[in-house]
């Protein structure tokens, strides 16, 4: 059902954390809620945000809210797909032998559905890190394929996919396995099959895995199996409400065209204990036609709808007495479908969770040594270069005699073997450092020292983001977040 809730979240929360309303105290206010907050569990600031403009605060409910567990339910999602593929679009039955690596993909990659390579990039969009399947591509290949362009691909368009979502992990594995099978078992996989056409599949696989209900019945069944317990979620909720802010909910496929003033979607009211629509005047419901006596709860004096289906961002801003679209903070896990849209299109304040976050963190923390040792060895090769190209300009621009000339050269050929061994010290260095955050495709805010394009989309359309939807709990409700001082690169060179 494609719905959002105006009151009621914590009651939802509840079956899944098992709190009752005595138990619930707001995280911030206790005890243990004013020392201080684990590094992993902090609030980060890219734009401003006072929370006592906040008057109303929204929620995403798919890892943001429910915190999926990927090892179990990523694999159900994989599984699910794989018998797809086989039983209703004919790839060969090995494909059911084949298991799910949930460690492998991360996000922010973008798939190249053509070539069937997997990139990671920076900021800039320069391709740093390439794989075909699994098969890492060279560093002259990956140069020949992606960065002799004129006019660099964009990576936008129809060829290429965005592994934005913890959701699309599988399939970017998925895709990745079929590659390898497909250049590895000529004939197995038909010919008029390209990578392309293989990814299409791969996407149709899944919608019929969330179309058919199963994934949704798997997880009714036994919550506690696929979705993390986060004790802090409840109490953060009740605090949210306790402080005077409205708090909503707004899931599933509703949020598209939702998110646009024009949609003229009609907008329902949901009598939740039979699932039963009720038209409504802007959130008041009206009395059915044909039916002129019917008495519905909802008409009683000072009680409002709580599940509302349909309608669009006018209706919520109306049923919440938002007065400006900058009053509202909007929580959500991805980058495209809850943060860009909510802050471009609305004005909304935004919140990203990036649960990756908290080990990346926590590595940063403790890798300072290592990161320091990194900065020094670069900025020694960077000395010895500049050594190295004013010797060789000597050498080719000046009048020297033959002594003199000796004399360079021999500084020279021992600088290029200085040079050598510090750019092999400083590369290991790099790789272990790397590999600390993940093995094969390392931080995932960085690529080497620029900013990878995930980081980049982080900074440019989530006003804050964190690890866990309940970190807000740690905090006041009335905290002014503050971002830290932007540095060009002459402001950290003179600072450091």
């Amino acid at each position: 059902m494609d719905a959002y809730c105006t009151d009621g979240v914590t009651s939802e929360i509840r079956g899944i954390n098992g709190y009752e309303d005595g138990q619930i105290l707001a995280s911030w206010a206790s005890p243990e809620g004013r020392q201080n907050i684990d590094i992993g569990k902090q609030i980060f600031c890219n734009s401003a945000v006072n929370m006592k403009n906040i008057v109303a605060i929204g929620f995403d409910m798919d890892y943001t809210l429910a915190q999926y567990k990927p090892e179990t339910f990523e694999s159900l999602a994989y599984d699910g797909t794989v018998k797809k593929l086989v039983s209703d679009l004919g790839y060969p039955k090995e494909l059911l032998e084949w298991s799910f690596d949930w460690t492998y993909m991360v996000r922010g990659l973008v798939l190249d559905k053509k070539r069937g390579n997997i990139l990671k990039m920076d900021r800039h969009k320069y391709v740093k890190v390439a794989y075909h399947g699994f098969r890492l591509i060279s560093k002259n290949e990956k140069v020949a394929t992606y960065g002799n362009t004129f006019i660099r691909d964009a990576f936008d368009g129809p060829d290429y996919a965005h592994i934005d979502t913890l959701f699309s992990l599988a399939e970017a594995y998925l895709f990745a396995q079929l590659v390898d099978f497909k250049d590895s078992n000529p004939g197995k996989i038909s010919e008029e099959k390209d990578y392309s056409c293989m990814y299409k599949d791969v996407r149709s696989a899944v919608d019929l895995c969330h179309r058919d209900g199963t994934l949704k019945k798997m997880v009714a069944k036994d919550p506690r199996k696929y979705i993390n317990e986060d004790n802090l979620i409840a109490p953060m909720l009740k605090m949210l409400k306790t402080s005077g802010r409205a708090v909503f909910l707004v899931t599933n496929s509703a949020k598209p065209s939702f998110f646009h003033d024009e949609n003229r979607a009609n907008l329902f009211a949901v009598e939740t204990e039979s699932g039963k629509l009720v038209n409504t005047d802007n959130g008041t419901p009206l009395a059915q036609v044909g039916d002129p006596d019917i008495e519905l709860p909802h008409q009683i004096p000072n009680m409002r709808c709580k599940v509302f289906q349909g309608g669009n961002v006018g209706h919520l801003h109306k049923l919440l007495h938002v007065g400006a679209s900058s009053q509202v903070l909007y929580v959500g896990d991805h980058i495209y479908g809850d943060i860009l849209r909510s802050k471009k299109v609305l004005g909304w304040r935004t919140m990203l969770v990036v649960p990756e976050l908290e080990k990346e963190v926590k590595v940063l923390s403790s890798s300072r040594d290592t990161r320091k040792k990194l900065q020094l060895l670069r900025s020694e090769r960077d000395q010895i270069e500049d050594q190295t190209h004013h010797l060789k300009w000597s050498l080719e621009h000046e009048n020297l005699d033959a002594g003199e000339k000796e004399k360079i050269s021999v500084k020279l050929d021992l600088l290029e073997s200085q040079r050598a061994r510090v750019r092999a010290a400083h590369q290991e260095s790099q790789r272990i450092f790397h590999q600390k955050f993940h093995p094969v495709w390392g931080q995932l805010m960085k690529t080497g020292y620029q900013n990878s394009r995930f980081a980049d989309q982080v900074e440019r359309f989530a006003c804050l983001y964190t690890s866990q939807v309940g970190n807000l709990g740690l905090h006041s409700p009335a905290k002014y977040y503050r971002p830290s001082e932007d540095f060009m690169p002459h402001d950290s060179d003179i600072l450091s």
